[in-house]
């Protein structure tokens, strides 16, 4: 197409379609150094949602990029989100030596990929009697041992768990033996990170936290010293508390211990004497150094050898900056980045993380400190279709209720080659992440493309309880949970509407997990929006407390306010209980295999519109849990959520399979 043509928003048509979207989906994670190579792990939606561990040798070693094959599927289970998954080193001999956790079976796999032969992986750790009741994370090598979280389930409920750090023998004589896996602490704490090694080996450092506060609520640095033996003793905490969330723990080459604590109302970087527990900020911003901390293994900070520790920082999005901590100069790397994910790693000079931007998506970018040059190393390749029809955020802030400030980001209809009639408004969907701990960035997704590059407009909000605007802006939503988040992603789509950006007729709202409780709730409180698109979501506050996972199983009480409130609050605010009050066109998403936000969530609604007169379609997906990973099921939903759009808004779309909508008698 070279003329530009006049066609009604949401009929363009677009080169982005579904099955690219889902075949881009996801971002590289966990990124490491093993020597000069550089290690990762990397999703495959094709290849039915597993990770690949990625390697990648220093130029001019012949292949450079190369990785575990199928199946090996790189990824934890620990807490249900997962954690960071491998560690690795070099042998004495020569090449690496990686362990990763395995997704089908849960069980720690050592891996040398130079050894004679290539063998195989290898199991170090048990097949659990219990079907994956045994789980590991946040591993570190340590002569001939990896020690790790170590997750053991001891009943049928999902709260019936324990964590601990433990030893798991490289030789594999664990691999049959549950007892050979020697426990370092004890578990009198609900959750805890992997251990942090002091460069002399005599110290180690971890986090710790309990119920019913969440990691962003309240952690404890603890720090023991290693015996001969290779055991902890003398554990005590010097750091943190209920009120204090320290996010990281980490170790210089001289052997001073940092951390990223909030304790100012801010992630910020701190010096812990690991004698006295007293902290010196070494960056005082009102800025975020860190995050919400809901896998162990993130990493915001990364000392260098030479004393300089790379950061990442900023308010709503982080930059990937080199903070000398003597002086407290910060200086950014440069580069198109405006985006960076908590994952750093260090080797020698060299800086390595995983960025984006409102025109590239993630990737793998090596930062040289010594020259201040900075390149991509790891990549999905060239640009999969037209730059011209990505969309270009635009960062904003709104005023809500009490003229409190709600971030935002709106991505405007885009399209090189089409334009709308001139009386003609677009219609927009309000995304609400999920978490709801959480925030987005604005960076290039193919997810929002897709529907900008077909004439929807996208605006995500950043709503009261995200991260990345300090701990006062979070905490927002302590206990208005289904009131602040509701209230302000309408009044971003109220003002979008007022100053004649949207189409105030043809507004929606979606998103998934939290943002699908956000969705759901907003249906249920307001006739704002013309329809919603409700993904794996939360939808009845006992039933949730009841259900979900451990880690999670506590976070209402912060959410929405102590157990015995929660029967009230339950009728006050679940869509579950106020579904008489929905009368807009839904379509809700889930995953039949979902320990989160389990499916009894969803089948709840969905009997509680029955004989109501709205109409509404219910698609379930075996094998997915919690987020899709799946091409197929992305490529379902996505055309699923188009379709809903198109009849709800008056589009006439053929390209995609039209959404069956009923209603329930």
């Amino acid at each position: 197409m070279t003329a530009t043509q006049t066609c009604p928003y949401g009929s363009w048509p677009s080169p982005i379609d579904a099955g690219l979207a889902a075949s881009l989906d996801g971002r590289p994670e966990y990124l490491g150094t093993v020597g000069p190579e550089v290690w990762w792990t990397e999703p495959r939606p094709r290849e039915a949602g597993r990770r690949a561990l990625v390697r990648r040798r220093p130029a001019g070693t012949g292949s450079e990029v190369s990785e575990l094959p199928p199946p090996w599927n790189v990824r934890s289970r620990v807490t249900e989100y997962g954690g960071r998954p491998w560690a690795g080193a070099e042998r004495a001999t020569g090449g690496p030596l990686l362990v990763f956790v395995h997704f089908a079976d849960q069980r720690l796999y050592a891996y040398e990929p130079d050894a004679p032969g290539a063998p195989d992986p290898r199991p170090l750790t048990p097949v659990s009697a219990t079907g994956g009741g045994l789980r590991w994370a946040d591993p570190v090598l340590r002569g001939d041992e990896v020690w790790c979280v170590l997750e053991e389930f001891t009943g049928p409920a999902p709260t019936d768990v324990r964590r601990v750090l433990a030893a798991v023998p490289l030789d594999g004589s664990a691999a049959g033996d549950r007892t050979a896996v020697r426990e370092l602490g004890d578990d009198r704490h609900r959750f805890t990170t992997g251990p942090r090694l002091s460069p002399d080996g005599r110290r180690a450092a971890w986090l710790v936290w309990d119920h019913p506060r969440m990691p962003w609520d309240g952690t404890e640095l603890q720090l023991a010293e290693v015996t001969a033996d290779g055991r902890l003793a003398g554990t005590r905490t010097v750091l943190g508390g209920p009120d204090e969330s320290v996010a990281q723990v980490d170790w210089t080459a001289d052997g001073t211990l940092l951390a990223v604590s909030d304790r100012g109302g801010w992630w910020n970087p701190y010096r812990v004497d690991p004698d006295t527990g007293w902290a010196v900020n070494l960056c005082l911003r009102e800025e975020e150094f860190g995050g919400a901390l809901w896998k162990p293994g993130l990493r915001w900070l990364a000392p260098l050898p030479d004393g300089l520790v790379a950061v990442l920082h900023g308010q709503g999005s982080s930059v990937l900056g080199i903070l000398d901590p003597e002086s407290g100069d910060l200086v950014d790397a440069a580069g198109p980045w405006t985006a960076w994910q908590p994952t750093l790693a260090v080797h020698g000079s060299r800086v390595y993380g995983v960025a984006a931007s409102p025109r590239s998506a993630y990737e793998v970018v090596e930062l040289d400190t010594a020259s201040g040059h900075a390149r991509v190393v790891g990549a999905q390749g060239a640009d999969p279709v037209d730059p011209a029809y990505y969309p270009e955020p635009q960062s904003r802030t709104f005023l809500g209720p009490d003229d409190r400030q709600i971030h935002a980001h709106v991505y405007p209809p885009h399209h090189p080659a089409c334009r709308a009639p001139a009386d003609e408004l677009p219609p927009y969907v309000v995304w609400a992440h999920g978490g709801p701990t959480d925030h987005v960035p604005p960076v290039l997704d193919l997810h929002i493309a897709y529907f900008t590059s077909r004439g929807i407009g996208v605006v995500e909000v950043n709503y009261g309880g995200s991260t990345g605007y300090g701990r006062a802006y979070r905490e927002r939503l302590r206990e208005q949970w289904g009131v602040v988040d509701v209230e302000d992603c309408a009044a971003v789509a109220r003002a979008l509407a007022a100053e004649g950006t949207a189409d105030p007729d043809r507004l929606a709202i979606r998103g998934g997990s939290a943002g699908g409780w956000t969705a759901a709730a907003s249906l249920a409180a307001t006739d704002l929006y013309a329809c919603a698109a409700i993904i794996y979501p939360v939808l009845d506050l006992r039933g949730f407390a009841e259900e979900t996972h451990d880690l999670e199983s506590r976070y209402i009480d912060g959410l929405a306010g102590p157990p015995q409130t929660l029967a009230v609050l339950c009728r006050e605010r679940s869509p579950v209980a106020r579904a008489d009050r929905i009368t807009a066109p839904f379509v809700l998403l889930q995953g039949l295999d979902d320990p989160v936000c389990p499916p009894a969530q969803a089948e709840r609604l969905l009997a509680a519109m029955r004989g109501r007169p709205v109409p509404h379609a219910y698609l379930a997906f075996e094998g997915e849990g919690h987020g899709f990973r799946r091409a197929d099921t992305m490529v379902r939903a996505l055309e699923a959520e188009l379709s809903l759009y198109a009849q709800v808004f008056g589009i006439e779309r053929t390209d995609v399979p039209r959404l069956a909508l009923e209603t329930s008698s």
